[in-house]
């Protein structure tokens, strides 16, 4: 049987534009002799399409266009596509609730219909929210060109990832397996379909899986991701096929739309675990450091948010620091350099060197730059808060000249059109080291789920000779031997400027301390106690960091949409309330114990 996995890029609620990436596909497939092709989960509505599905007429749109789809691109080929459905088979019928369904077309015809049975509901998923539980295992018989027919299971991503690619996996223990229920029902072949978004280093997890329901079960395992920006969340492709002897035989690009091709050498008088082993290639996840798998990610988010919501061009405030620099960066290898435009703010305190780091960014990126000085207005707003209310100092003055910096960087936004990207990392949001108003100004928050040590790694990695030859865009200058980031940016310790002498880590403490201490809490959801004693840290500091962050919260809720690629990030899927008083952090003593 020849297999076609289509790695596709769907839009939420695009039903039209989607269905026309299917049909495509359908077409691609067709011409290179596949004998099946599979789609990615909910490819037709786009995911998450979230409460969409609760839109009157939404699902009912869906159902036909699902009809259309596999009625007219369906001929000689079995076209396997996802699609939310009315639980009740009735597309003016929700009183049953709506299905996470998989069609599955032959020649016009409906040959079999799969309604997924775990539905994932914590981080970012939300499933059991909106869908209802499929009851059964679905095999469907293929027929390939030559007249053998291959037993295909059909399965829908956490029907076989089982929450253990994200911690999860107590969900499901009173649950039916639905591999072991395909495989007992002659699936000689499993299909995955899936929309599983990107986190650093889940998609080896995923490999593991899928190659361990291979090797355990002698069928061959095939998944296929969507790609692509929706909101917050980032999805990689990474289309893989497993035999049964637990080999990667074929596998797809990472972040691209691309369509994976395989012969699976299957005959009627032989199981799969009795087949001829099929060679093993390269596994492209492993083929490319995690600074680049999360370079690739990055600017695939920044550009499908971009596009996705209308907008062509972007505006970044250039400070001469590492985050800014890094934003403008993945920026101009999302949109291209001369869609990017750099906004040097000095101030009061601005050093001549961040000043010339941030026009030496820009000139190695090729990107214009705009310089708005904000000293006038801040002496000006200084004079006139001064004769209301005395003397503007201390928090209250810094704060002023951030939210003067936000102020010019949204007229400028309201006057081109474009949008504001600002960069504030994971570090800062965490513990609020930002300004309302200010530096969170903007519609992406870039590096929001970015610690400030892996900016410095993405940085460093950025000036590379091997990065420069893949980091999609030409650089001008010095960039093309040197790299796109100034060395002194890299090098010097990092501050916001905004007071004499300012630096960051003299207020927060090392950042190899912090970005543990952030790990720790918000990933891990470790107690302070815990922390102190399993890494040694003064009880005081992390007292000081935990509590910035139960305090920063409410500033979060108010921040820009930031894109996902941790574990947990702040986003849908840490939902803390901003009017709470559980504070594990009060009480916490030079022991690290906890008093009660």
């Amino acid at each position: 049987m020849r297999l076609a996995l289509a790695q596709l890029n769907p839009t939420v609620g695009d039903i039209a534009g989607n269905a026309r990436l299917i049909a495509d596909a359908a077409t691609n497939a067709r011409a290179a002799g596949a004998d099946l092709l599979v789609c990615p989960e909910l490819g037709l509505s786009g995911y998450p399409p979230m409460d969409l599905l609760w839109q009157e007429g939404f699902i009912r749109e869906c159902a036909a266009a699902a009809k259309r789809l596999g009625e007219q691109h369906s001929a000689a080929l079995t076209l396997v596509f996802g699609v939310p459905l009315p639980a009740s088979g009735d597309a003016a019928d929700l009183s049953k609730g709506v299905s996470n369904s998989l069609l599955a077309y032959r020649d016009g015809k409906l040959v079999a219909y799969y309604d997924k049975r775990l539905l994932p509901t914590y981080d970012v998923f939300d499933e059991d929210r909106y869908f209802v539980r499929g009851d059964r295992a679905v095999v469907l018989d293929v027929p390939s060109k030559g007249s053998a027919v291959t037993r295909v299971g059909l399965s829908i991503c956490e029907d076989l990832w089982k929450g253990e690619d994200a911690g999860f996996a107590h969900r499901y223990i009173d649950d039916p397996d639905p591999v072991v229920e395909l495989v007992e029902a002659g699936a000689q072949v499993i299909v995955n379909p899936s929309a599983s978004p990107f986190v650093l280093g889940k998609g080896r997890r995923h490999r593991d899986i899928l190659k361990r329901h291979a090797a355990r079960h002698g069928v061959y395992v095939a998944g296929v991701n969507q790609v692509g920006g929706n909101d917050e969340l980032i999805f990689d492709g990474h289309a893989a096929v497993y035999s049964p002897q637990g080999a990667l035989i074929a596998a797809g690009p990472g972040f691209v739309e691309h369509l994976t091709v395989v012969d699976l050498p299957i005959s009627p008088a032989s199981s799969p675990a009795r087949g001829t082993p099929a060679a093993e290639i390269p596994d492209p996840i492993l083929a490319i450091t995690d600074e680049e798998l999360l370079y690739r990610a990055l600017v695939l988010g920044v550009r499908d948010y971009c596009h996705k919501t209308g907008f062509k061009t972007a505006i970044i405030g250039l400070s001469g620091g590492i985050d800014s620099a890094v934003t403008a960066v993945l920026a101009a290898a999302a949109l291209g350099p001369a869609n990017i435009t750099g906004v040097s703010m000095p101030g009061p305190y601005s050093s001549e060197g961040s000043k010339s780091d941030a026009a030496e960014l820009a000139a190695r990126l090729g990107m214009k730059m705009l310089t708005v000085p904000i000293g006038d207005g801040f002496n000006a707003l200084s004079a006139t808060l001064r004769a209301s209310f005395g003397s503007v100092t201390g928090v209250t003055e810094e704060n002023l000249q951030s939210r003067l910096r936000g102020t010019a960087l949204m007229a400028l936004s309201n006057q081109s059109g474009a949008m504001v990207l600002t960069t504030g990392n994971k570090s800062e949001l965490a513990v609020g080291y930002c300004t309302l108003y200010g530096d969170m100004n903007g519609g992406l928050a870039v590096l929001s789920d970015v610690t400030k040590l892996w900016v410095y790694r993405l940085a460093k990695w950025m000036n590379t000779s091997a990065a420069r030859s893949t980091l999609g865009f030409t650089l001008a200058g010095e960039g093309a031997m040197l790299g796109p980031i100034p060395e002194a940016t890299i090098t010097k310790p990092p501050s916001a400027e905004l007071r004499p002498d300012q630096t960051d880590e003299a207020s927060l403490g090392p950042y190899s301390q912090l970005d543990e201490i952030i790990e720790r809490t918000v990933e891990k959801r470790q107690s302070p106690e815990r922390i102190v004693r399993e890494t040694g840290f003064e009880a005081a500091a992390v007292r000081k960091i935990v509590r910035l962050i139960d305090l920063s919260e409410h500033k979060r809720k108010q921040a820009a949409i930031g894109l996902k690629v941790t574990g947990v990030a702040f986003g849908a899927g840490r939902r803390f309330p901003n009017a709470q008083r559980y504070r594990p952090w009060e009480g916490l003593g030079e022991t690290g114990d906890l008093g009660f």
